[in-house]
């Protein structure tokens, strides 16, 4: 495949270096609410999942009040159409549990920003041949930090974006090991999605965003 055209991780990701992952499995109640405190809080990048009670109308929402202003992504995008109703929303990125040939076309020929998981080193190269944009190290928890560190090594130059159970302590850990930044669901969002506290959201976001700040400084 021709990846001429892959999307570079956008400003808003690497700058933050988290991806906050809103996945509400009872109700989508919530959602607005909680984009609206993350957003408040300093977090540029999100990604709602394609299993969330009404996630594609929340991105649509989302892109509405923020425009430009905050990246919206679509996350457990695993169907050609998945990607379609994505970027119909207004999504410009997608995130996948997997790496599939066919979803990876889709996304590099409407321009949109690809996040495939994958886990051992042929899975990473892989992804990033098929054009990914940064490959989503699934689940990260598994492993830990020293698996990133060690598998960065022969294939340095592919960006890397470990997720499923990182948590805050981690953060730094896996930053030095090479990560371009972090996807991070429960240790993050907690029960907000829930009906859960707000305050405690936006408490939380700001942590994270200085523990990576402190990390790369």
């Amino acid at each position: 495949m021709d990846t001429s055209t892959r999307r570079a991780p956008s400003a808003a990701l690497i700058d933050t270096g988290v991806v906050p992952i809103l996945r509400g499995k009872r109700t989508g109640e919530h959602l607005p609410a909680v984009i609206d405190a993350l957003v408040d809080n300093g977090i540029r990048c999100l990604e709602i999942t394609t299993n969330t009670p009404d996630g594609f109308a929340a991105v649509a929402a989302a892109r509405a009040r923020y425009g430009t202003e905050v990246e919206l992504g679509m996350g457990t995008v695993l169907t050609p159409q998945h990607v379609d109703a994505a970027e119909q929303a207004g999504a410009t990125f997608i995130v996948s549990p997997h790496t599939d040939p066919a979803l990876a076309a889709e996304a590099v020929a409407r321009g949109l920003g690809y996040y495939p998981g994958a886990f051992t080193a042929t899975e990473v190269l892989t992804a990033w041949r098929l054009g990914a944009t940064a490959v989503k190290i699934f689940p990260a928890s598994v492993a830990g930090p020293r698996y990133l560190k060690e598998l960065s090594g022969p294939i340095d130059g592919v960006a890397l974006m470990p997720t499923g159970g990182v948590t805050l302590d981690l953060v730094p850990e896996y930053l030095a090991a090479g990560a371009i930044a972090v996807g991070m669901g429960g240790p993050l969002l907690g029960d907000a999605l829930d009906g859960g506290s707000l305050t405690e959201l936006g408490a939380r976001a700001r942590a994270v965003l200085d523990v990576i700040r402190e990390a790369r400084s």
